[in-house]
C-alpha cells in the first residue's frame, strides 16, 4: 500500500527548516509571477487546521481529504498540518520524522483579494511520536484559532493519547460515519467542543423538515404522536441514525409525550421520516432520494392532505467542514 504521506503533493523539506522553506516557496512563486501574498498581509490567513489521518486512511483517501482542504482554504484562508502516521507494516525500523509543504493562492474578484492556503505535512514513526507536538506547534499560527480534524482513526483510546491537540482545538471535526462506534460517547477533554461532520452535512435536510413543521403549531404536530420512524439506505446509516437524534431533541422541546423513535433499513440512496399517531388518518412523510435530488413532503394534521415537492441534498465536504468548524 502506497504510503499517505507519499500520496499528497509538495516538496519535501529538512523537518528543522519548514518556516524558511515556506517563505522560499512564496519568494519563488512571486518571482516566476505567479500569486503569492504580499509581505503585508500576513497570508490572509484565518485558522489553523490540523488533519490527522489516521491509520484505516489509503491513498486515495488521503488525496481526497487534501483536496477537500484546498476547496475548504479558497473561502477560508488556512495554515493546514496534515499529520501522516506510519503504520505498523512501514514503522518497522523507522526513527525520523519527515516534512513536505505546499502552498496555492487563489486571486478573487478584486487585485487586492488574495486567498492563500499553507499546507504542512509531516510523516512520524512511533520513536519520533514524542516530537510531534512540540514540531506542530511550531507549525502553527500562534495568534489564531485552531480546529482538528480526525479522519479514520481505528481508536478511540489512542486518539485520546494526542491531548495536545484535543484540549488547544476549539473544535475537534468527527465523521461518526466511519469513526469507532464509541466517538461521539467517548469522553474527550473538551466534549463542548466535538463536532459531528455528518450532523453538519445533513444541514439541507435539516432546514428543509425543519422549515416545513415549523408552518403548523407545535400542538399540532404532538397531539396523539406515537411513532416518529427514520428509514435509510445502507450506505446513510450515520445519516439515519443522526437524523433520528435531531428529531428526537426537537419532538422533546416541544413537549411531545412519550414517542416511539425507530431506525430501519430501507432503499439505497433514500432518507425516509415518518410519524405515526393515534387517529390513522393524521400523518407526516417526508422523502429525499438524494441520487435524484428530489424531496416530497407529505401531510395530514386534521386539516386536510398537503403535497409539496421540494429538493435535497447533502452539503459537500468542504461546506460540512466550515459548518462543523463555525456552526
Amino acid at each position: 500500500m502506497a504510503s499517505i504521506f507519499n500520496a499528497l503533493p509538495g516538496l519535501e523539506v529538512p523537518v528543522g527548516a519548514i518556516s524558511k522553506n515556506l517563505k522560499k516557496m512564496w519568494t519563488d512563486t512571486a518571482a516566476s509571477g505567479g500569486p503569492a501574498p504580499s509581505a503585508d498581509s500576513a497570508k490572509a490567513t484565518q485558522v489553523n487546521v490540523v488533519l490527522h489521518l489516521g491509520f484505516q486512511t489509503t491513498a486515495d483517501d488521503a488525496a481526497q481529504q487534501f483536496q477537500t482542504a484546498v476547496r475548504f482554504s479558497r473561502r477560508y484562508p488556512s495554515r493546514i498540518v496534515v499529520l501522516c502516521p506510519l503504520t505498523p507494516e512501514e514503522d518497522a525500523g523507522a526513527s525520523e520524522m519527515k516534512a513536505k509543504i505546499y502552498g496555492e493562492c487563489h486571486l478573487g474578484k478584486t487585485k487586492g483579494d488574495t486567498r492563500c492556503i499553507e499546507f504542512v505535512m509531516l510523516s512520524y514513526s512511533r520513536a519520533a511520536r514524542q516530537f510531534l507536538e512540540s514540531q506542530v506547534s511550531i507549525c502553527l499560527s500562534t495568534d489564531l484559532p485552531l480546529y482538528y480534524w480526525a479522519h479514520r482513526f481505528s481508536a478511540s483510546a489512542k486518539l485520546a493519547d494526542y491531548k495536545f491537540l484535543l484540549t488547544r482545538a476549539k473544535r475537534v471535526l468527527l465523521d461518526s460515519a466511519i469513526a469507532p462506534t464509541d466517538a461521539m460517547s467517548y469522553p474527550w477533554p473538551n466534549p463542548k467542543g466535538l463536532r459531528d461532520v455528518v450532523y453538519s452535512r445533513l444541514l439541507p435536510a435539516r432546514q428543509t423538515i425543519g422549515q416545513f413543521l415549523a408552518s403548523y403549531p407545535a400542538t399540532k404536530l404532538i397531539e396523539g404522536l406515537e411513532k416518529i420512524t427514520v428509514t435509510r439506505g445502507e450506505e446513510l446509516a450515520a445519516e439515519g441514525r443522526v437524523l433520528s437524534g435531531w428529531l428526537t431533541r426537537r419532538l422533546t422541546a416541544c413537549a411531545a409525550g412519550e414517542v416511539k423513535f425507530a431506525t430501519e433499513p430501507g432503499e439505497a440512496g433514500v432518507l425516509r421520516v415518518t410519524f405515526e399517531y393515534a387517529d390513522p388518518g393524521r400523518y407526516f412523510r417526508w422523502q429525499g432520494n438524494l441520487a435524484s435530488g428530489h424531496a416530497l413532503f407529505e401531510c395530514n394534521f386534521g386539516a386536510g392532505v398537503t403535497r409539496l415537492p421540494a429538493s435535497i441534498s447533502l452539503l459537500a465536504p468542504e461546506n460540512a467542514l466550515s459548518e462543523a468548524m463555525f456552526c
